[in-house]
């Protein structure tokens, strides 16, 4: 591993994953392009690596390195963001709605996307990233969905991870300008229009921008409402990997058992939350250790980006992005239903 990291692919594979991820952090801040992401429009900037291919070949072990190392670290050091305190006050309804949405969408989203013939291994990927909190949900899950050592089936799995980002990414676009269009038709309050972006879209970052658009109560809801989704990240990746096991097996009942993965880097992600919770020293830290998580993920996308098959992008996603996008409807539906209701 050191040697890996103490090598000049790996060094020229951080340059680029950096800039990209720093370009898209500024991206982002424009009005223009704040609903998209700085994850995703590092994603999409890999993507546009993709030109300078002689440096990339050169850069391909450090490319993986990143997509994968860094992906771990930067959702761990993410787990700072979640307020445990702050996600108590909020009440039990808020994490009751968290785990209703969280089930739901997952479940109709993977029914909806084998019914329409997607692979297994898509399937869960879009669901995940639909259901709580899109790309680093995809990451997440997927860490847990091992494979075999046939590298056409982990070329496959790479790109279907790249194909469910742009999914959550593309939906989740499009459901924060919905979202913002149908507020003045709901009459809402600020609280429920805050419960429902938080609890129906699929980034943080759509969360905020749709949030946003009913004052400071709205985008306080908003957040809080959509990191009680993300706190379900670490308990959701044990079960789908437990699951995601024993389907395999079931598959492919002469296939070796494999050992259930164990995701440290989501108990990591537990401890983050909990240590930036309750060390008062941490507090004045914790903005920064944020800014550096997402910081790590813009590069783990760019990573990602940069080994995209835009033949696969476009050919082996459509069914899954009909699916999701059903879900997607039916999620807003019962999720304006639930805050009207009980907010």
């Amino acid at each position: 591993m050191l040697k890996k990291i103490f090598s000049w692919p790996f060094a020229c594979a951080a340059l680029l994953t950096l800039i990209c991820s720093l370009a898209g952090s500024y991206l982002a801040t424009l009005p223009c392009l704040k609903v998209i992401g700085a994850l995703v429009i590092a994603l999409l900037l890999g993507m546009v690596m993709q030109v300078g291919r002689p440096v990339l070949d050169y850069s391909r072990p450090g490319i993986g390195l990143i997509a994968n190392k860094f992906l771990r670290l930067g959702i761990i050091l993410l787990g700072f963001k979640l307020n445990l305190i702050a996600l108590a006050q909020a009440g039990i309804k808020t994490i009751a709605l968290a785990v209703v949405v969280v089930t739901f969408t997952i479940l109709v989203t993977y029914q909806l996307a084998r019914r329409f013939g997607v692979d297994r291994h898509l399937a869960i990927l879009t669901a995940s990233g639909t259901g709580i909190c899109g790309a680093a949900a995809v990451m997440g899950i997927s860490s847990q969905l091992t494979s075999d050592d046939d590298p056409a089936t982990k070329l496959r799995h790479q790109e279907n991870e790249v194909v469910a980002v742009a999914i959550v990414a593309i939906l989740g676009t499009l459901f924060t300008l919905i979202e913002i269009g149908l507020k003045p038709l709901l009459h809402m309050t600020a609280l429920q229009f805050g419960v429902m972006t938080g609890g129906s879209l699929h980034e943080i970052a759509h969360a905020v921008a749709a949030g946003s658009a009913g004052g400071p109560v709205s985008l306080d809801t908003a957040i809080i409402t959509k990191l009680s989704r993300v706190l379900l990240l670490a308990p959701v990746a044990i079960l789908v990997g437990i699951w995601y096991q024993k389907a395999t097996r079931q598959a492919n009942p002469t296939g070796e058992k494999q050992p259930v993965p164990i995701p440290w880097f989501m108990l990591g992600f537990i401890l983050a939350s909990v240590a930036g919770t309750f060390i008062p020293g941490l507090a004045a830290l914790v903005p920064s250790l944020v800014q550096l998580a997402y910081l790590l993920l813009g590069m783990a996308m760019a990573a990602l980006g940069m080994n995209v098959n835009f033949s696969v992008l476009f050919t082996r996603g459509k069914n899954a992005l009909v699916a999701a996008g059903i879900s997607s409807v039916l999620l807003l539906i019962l999720v304006a239903t639930l805050s009207k209701t009980f907010f």
